[in-house]
């Protein structure tokens, strides 16, 4: 069984015992949270697609950690104009283990 979930503006299509890495979320390392923006279910062949969202839906996971992305170069330059601008950022993440996916 899997599902298809948004958060931090990205969806994710995510199953049972995954880990995946998603925008900064406010939770402690070790707390379960639930994910209901659930906007597809499926089972085999069987796809439940909501609209916008499946009604009742949702996903347990546990926070395993916090951290930070690569960073990002950002480099902006006009040639022959003496302009030159240099910039990084980089995004912090929590990372999800995904215990169920409830339908």
């Amino acid at each position: 069984m899997y599902a298809v979930i948004k958060t931090g503006g990205k969806q994710y299509k995510v199953a049972a015992g995954e880990k995946i890495k998603v925008e900064q979320i406010a939770a402690d390392v070790g707390q379960e949270i639930t994910l209901d923006q659930v906007l597809a279910v499926g089972n085999g062949a069987d796809l439940t697609v909501g609209a916008p969202l499946v009604a009742g839906a949702n996903v347990k996971a546990t926070v395993v950690s916090h951290g930070r992305f690569d960073k990002v170069r950002i480099f902006k330059m006009r040639r022959r104009k003496h302009y030159r601008k240099q910039g990084g950022h980089r995004q912090g993440y929590t990372e999800l283990q995904i215990s169920a996916v409830n339908a």
